[in-house]
């Protein structure tokens, strides 16, 4: 004959109210678990992840601690941990001697009421700690790439809702962890992408002042061309009239270019230019504005008289002696020049400058003929 063992009158409200008392715990839990989730989804790197799981998993199953693992080539790695003292946060164990990788490798919940006595503990690691009884689960039961542990110091018989309450904490982390890991790689693609963007403005912007160079440069001398020299220089004689700084417009002619041409070819005319230019560049200073005007014309735009135009020709005629005795060359260089000053109170234009430079350089020009 069986005999059915029947709660008594007397020991069922305990039985209800402790039924009742889990039943209120585990959805209390939930309602933590659900604040733990919001706070998971605004995560944005794994230290945060770890921050807020580590306090959560002591809270959802009130442990005297808790830790966070994660698998590293073959170890589990207790990343962090939230403890009433310390375990092993930093440390790395081999995935098969480790509960973390227990878990990992059964992919379910090691659940442990006495460390002293189960046989998957490593006693030696757990004996100095204040551990008495703990669960392991895994972070994802497909392909775990971790583990979350509680622990208590006194002997704890876990329960199913503690249990449960974990592993979904668990489950809900490893969302989290793949969604910083979306997160991050679209953020790197975002920067890497911005980086090309500015080095494509910044190739842009290069190729720009290369044209803009170029359009304004004179190829074979590499001073300013017409168009670049009156750009320059008009912005330089309105400056004049603004600051009443004294300025002079010097035009240059290269003597003897067509004999050149004609008796030796157009590349040693282009060889007289270049010296020209280069002996032009060697004299006048760098706030000076040079320019080629096209064939064998050069003009030159100074602002102050320190020094004086006189004395900036005289430094010219005497490169222009020290060219021609060094070496034998097949042509020596020679140039006309003519000069007017700028006067900010009564302006002309640059074109009328250069017109009245251009006659006044003809008549040296004219008058070395005439020697």
């Amino acid at each position: 004959m069986t005999t059915t063992n029947i709660p008594t009158p007397l020991s069922c409200p305990i039985l209800f109210e402790a039924e009742g008392n889990a039943t209120q715990q585990y959805l209390q839990a939930m309602e933590r678990l659900l604040l733990v989730v919001q706070d998971l989804s605004l995560a944005r790197s794994l230290q945060r992840i770890m921050e807020i799981v580590r306090v959560a998993a002591r809270e959802l199953t009130k442990s005297d601690g808790a830790s966070f693992v994660l698998r590293d080539n073959g170890c589990c790695y207790y990343a962090d941990e939230d403890a009433i003292a310390p375990l092993w946060k930093g440390q790395r164990f081999p995935m098969n001697i480790c509960i973390g990788g227990w878990a990992m490798f059964n992919r379910q919940p090691a659940i442990i009421e006495d460390v002293s006595v189960d046989e998957r503990v490593p006693h030696v690691a757990y004996k100095p700690t204040f551990i008495k009884s703990m669960v392991m689960v895994p972070i994802r039961t497909q392909e775990p790439i971790g583990a979350i542990g509680t622990y208590w110091a006194t002997l704890h018989q876990p329960t199913l809702q503690e249990v449960k309450v974990l592993q979904a904490l668990a489950d809900v982390t490893s969302v989290a962890m793949e969604n910083v890991e979306v997160y991050s790689e679209l953020e790197q693609r975002v920067k890497d992408r911005t980086i090309a963007l500015e080095q494509e403005i910044e190739e842009r912007k290069a190729a720009e002042a290369q044209v803009r160079h170029l359009s304004l440069t004179d190829e074979l001398t590499g001073l300013y061309n017409r168009r670049g020299f009156f750009v320059v220089a008009e912005q330089q004689l309105k400056l004049a009239q603004r600051t009443q700084i004294p300025t002079c417009l010097m035009f240059i002619d290269l003597d003897g270019l067509k004999q050149i041409n004609d008796q030796l070819g157009h590349e040693f005319g282009d060889a007289a230019i270049v010296a020209s230019a280069n002996l032009i560049n060697q004299t006048f200073r760098s706030s000076d504005t040079l320019g080629r005007l096209g064939g064998d014309e050069f003009v030159v735009l100074m602002q102050s008289n320190d020094p004086s135009v006189e004395v900036t020709i005289g430094r010219l005629q005497s490169s222009i002696d020290e060219y021609n005795l060094s070496g034998n060359k097949p042509f020596n260089v020679s140039m006309s020049i003519g000069f007017v000053s700028y006067d900010p109170s009564q302006p002309v234009s640059l074109d009328d400058l250069i017109t009245l430079a251009d006659e006044l350089m003809y008549q040296q020009k004219r008058a070395k003929k005439k020697q």
